[in-house]
């Protein structure tokens, strides 16, 4: 329930606002098609970028027939808040489950996603049919300068100030010890929950783990290698984007605040090259998804402002602990078409305590909306083994003590 420190918040953008995006879309000035060769499913189509016929069919679906208020009532629906922590005003969803054994849990999106990413699977996590499926109180906060959450006005926003950010938030919602889900960079900030605040967090379930530098690729197996030299791969060729983001994020982001067309192939570029599909994203994940993710950017303005967590973290923990550590249960599950993917034996030298290894036979970036059966199943799984984990090692720890006081007994955890 809202208190002094927490408000109930609703989304409603102004019709105003709505109907100056599609003024724009109507006016909008496109360039002349790409000059790479091919018309058919996994040609060369994408190679320069968004295809000019895919983009007019999206713009034109964006402008007639996509619907913003279904989208706005479904977060209403969920439950959405604000609270002001450090200062900066952050936005979340929060969705209580009706089950008195459900576990405080925390899903942290990353760029180019957003809380649209969840709302599609949060009620059930929450309210699981089957009774013998962890039940969980879901809080999806959107990251400062993204969404709802307010933006950062200085520097000084990475991923450790905003891990720092959700065990508060996690703490005033009454949730003291809680588990933690992200990808992107939200798995970068879920990682460094585990690793900076294991006395909150009972276990983490990722799916970017990301290994320590310095790491060679002895003793990995065929599949393995073949993993370190896509990540390379990607780094070294695709990720323009992200450089740009890291270095100038400002003169990027009057972009993608003024042209709404600008915005949509900017963000649907990586939907298509992310996603786990043989040339369309929409293979995967329907257009009204993408849109919903598109739009809540444009209406926030926050082009510019989420661009920065790039310029904010770039490098994620490497650069600022390369020793850094997590010893708290970890689950990851590596996605096939994933943009990173971490070797087991690496994934080991960081994340102490693997306790569930998911290798799906599908999926690639944005599981939750490609694959969302499949990706609920996997973080159940996943976290019932990382709670499992932390019941056997609370009941260890509490049979010390009663070893050092003389009494030893079985511990149950509360």
């Amino acid at each position: 329930m809202p208190t002094s420190d927490v408000q109930a918040f609703e989304a409603h953008a102004a019709d105003a606002d709505l109907d100056d995006l599609r003024a724009r879309l109507a006016t909008a000035r496109l360039p002349e098609a790409e000059t790479v060769s091919g018309s058919e499913r996994g040609s060369r189509r994408w190679e320069q970028g968004v295809p000019l016929a895919d983009l007019t069919e999206i713009v034109n679906y964006w402008r007639t027939g996509y619907d913003w208020r279904s989208f706005e009532a479904r977060l209403n629906r969920i439950g959405q808040f604000r609270t002001t922590i450090d200062d900066l005003g952050i936005h979340f969803l929060h969705r209580r489950s009706a089950r008195a054994d459900a576990t405080p849990l925390i899903l942290t999106h990353g760029w180019p996603g957003s809380i649209a990413e969840f709302i599609h699977v949060i009620d059930e996590l929450a309210d699981p049919e089957d009774p013998d499926a962890p039940a969980f109180h879901v809080v999806a906060p959107s990251l400062p300068g993204f969404g709802y959450s307010d933006k950062p006005a200085a520097t000084g926003w990475g991923a450790e100030r905003i891990a720092a950010a959700w065990v508060e938030l996690m703490g005033r919602l009454g949730y003291a010890r809680f588990a933690a889900h992200g990808g992107d960079w939200g798995g970068v900030i879920t990682a460094i929950l585990g690793g900076r605040f294991p006395e909150h967090v009972l276990g983490i379930h990722t799916t970017t783990a990301q290994a320590p530098p310095g790491l060679t690729t002895d003793g990995l197996t065929a599949a393995e290698r073949t993993w370190t030299e896509e990540t390379r791969d990607f780094w070294d060729r695709h990720a323009a984007y992200a450089k740009q983001q890291a270095t100038r994020p400002q003169t990027i982001g009057y972009s993608l605040t003024d042209s709404p067309v600008g915005l949509l192939a900017w963000i649907l570029d990586k939907f298509a090259e992310w996603s786990d599909t043989e040339d369309s994203p929409f293979e995967a994940i329907s257009r009204d998804r993408v849109l919903d993710d598109v739009t809540l950017y444009w209406l926030t303005r926050t082009g510019a402002s989420s661009a920065r967590i790039y310029y904010e973290s770039h490098g994620g923990i490497n650069t600022v602990d390369p020793g850094f550590r997590v010893d708290v249960p970890s689950a990851i599950s590596v996605y096939p078409r994933d943009i990173e993917k971490c070797p087991l034996p690496w994934a080991r030298e960081r994340y102490r305590r693997i306790v569930h290894w998911g290798s799906p036979e599908t999926g690639g970036h944005f599981p939750s909306l490609e694959v969302p059966g499949h990706f609920v199943q996997d973080l159940r799984e996943g976290l019932a083994a990382v709670l499992a984990a932390d019941r056997v090692n609370a009941a260890g720890l509490d049979a010390t003590m009663h070893r050092s006081s003389g009494v030893w007994r079985p511990a149950v955890r509360p």
